[in-house]
């Protein structure tokens, strides 16, 4: 059975995993990429980390077929670098993760943008499989898409919020789970991050509940608009919030639907990624394998 290391770069995290030929995951960790407000470059986090991990997990690496890399940002998977970013993500732009990681184990790399990976993970293990119109949404530090890339989906473009790409209105400065945060964060300090909100959610606190009906909103919109344009079989939604079925999943699928024309609406399927926070790293050895012939 062929092995692949998988490496899914975030933003705020990385997640590094053995992944095989048929897309199980295997054993896995997970590492702070912002631990000192990015001051130490993420790929020297990134490679540390994945040397730790093939270490504690007694890896012998030429067992392995090459390593696969699922990383944020506008990716020239060609040159495996970072060519550019859309907002403040300091020691990041140009980092060669190709040409590191092959220094670092002396296998092929590949290495493709992160929103991109988590939708061709789902085309070929997950929730995706077997569909072919598709569009795949990573809500999380940021808004990615698998088929807006390149640059950002603007929602509010005449009166928005300036976004740190330079342009006004971005429905990442809406939709992102870290635009949730910022507003959940001038009400009360103490919910910090999108588990300590739900937890709230959950627990029927009316101003959090409030807050995720204004924010599965703009998401909602933003995705309504998508749909009119590529008029997909299938919208899935991953990042670690995806978990969130009943206060997130459903009421943005109920939205979406409403906003549509009929005839959009009909037959339009709006889950979960299946593959949850595993996407990024199957996908970007499913695209490694796709490079190599194996796929």
């Amino acid at each position: 059975m062929k092995q692949y290391l998988a490496i899914d770069i975030g933003g705020t995290a990385v997640k590094l995993g053995i992944v095989d030929e048929t897309g199980a995951v295997g054993p896995k960790a997970e590492e702070s990429v912002n631990f000192d407000g990015y001051q130490t470059p993420v790929l020297t986090t990134v490679l540390k980390a994945a040397k730790a991990f093939v270490e504690t997990q007694n890896i012998d690496v030429n067992t392995l077929e090459g390593v696969g890399v699922s990383a944020t940002g506008q990716i020239d998977s060609r040159k495996g670098i970072v060519a550019g970013t859309c907002g403040n993500f300091p020691n990041y732009i140009n980092s060669p993760i190709q040409a590191e990681l092959e220094r670092l184990f002396g296998l092929p790399v590949t290495v493709a943008n992160d929103a991109n990976c988590m939708t061709l993970g789902e085309v070929w293990v997950g929730g995706a499989k077997g569909y072919t119109d598709v569009i795949g949404v990573t809500l999380g530090t940021g808004v990615g898409g698998g088929i807006l890339t390149g640059g950002h989906y603007r929602t509010h473009a005449l009166d928005g919020i300036p976004c740190t790409c330079g342009a006004t209105g971005c429905w990442e400065r809406y939709a992102a789970t870290t635009a949730l945060v910022r507003a959940a964060q001038e009400k009360d300090p103490a919910w910090k991050d999108g588990r300590a909100i739900f937890a709230a959610a959950e627990a029927g606190n009316e101003t959090v509940l409030a807050l995720l009906d204004a924010w599965t909103d703009e998401i909602a919109q933003g995705l309504a608009g998508m749909v009119h344009i590529f008029n997909p079989q299938l919208i899935l939604i991953g990042g670690g919030v995806s978990a969130q079925q009943k206060l997130l999943i459903e009421p943005i699928a109920a939205k979406v639907r409403a906003s549509v024309m009929p005839a959009f609406a009909e037959g339009l399927e709006i889950r979960a990624a299946q593959l949850h926070n595993d996407a990024g790293m199957v996908g970007a050895v499913y695209y490694f394998r796709q490079q190599h012939g194996e796929a």
